[in-house]
């Protein structure tokens, strides 16, 4: 399976932005779906996952703010940020694991100017 972000871009401290990753195949069996990102010069971090029965989790810092969700008739999980802060300024990626395997996607850039 192949997973594609979208969505990234710039966007005023106090806006929104909603991401969406969209998948090559069905996602009715995946485990799992998440969103990480990556500050420049940090490690990659957890930002939000949801379950295949629709659990959800957050980091700390997306609490509040950001929200995910999936439409498995798309094949598709979102992550809908607001109140973007400049240290937001990330590359976000979304991730799957089913079965055994763990599928990355490429990432999209996330700037939030202040």
């Amino acid at each position: 399976v192949q997973l594609q972000a979208s969505g990234g871009g710039l966007v005023q401290a106090g806006g929104s932005r909603r991401l969406s990753c969209a998948a090559s195949r069905s996602i009715d069996n995946f485990r799992d779906m998440g969103w990480y990102r990556q500050i420049l010069g940090k490690q990659r971090e957890l930002v939000a996952t949801i379950m295949n029965g629709g659990a959800t989790d957050y980091a700390a810092f997306a609490k509040g703010r950001f929200t995910i969700s999936r439409d498995n008739a798309k094949s598709t999980i979102y992550l809908q940020m607001d109140s973007l802060k400049p240290e937001d300024t990330a590359v976000y990626y979304c991730n799957a694991n089913y079965l055994f395997t763990t599928v990355w996607g490429q990432g999209t850039q996330v700037t939030v100017s202040s």
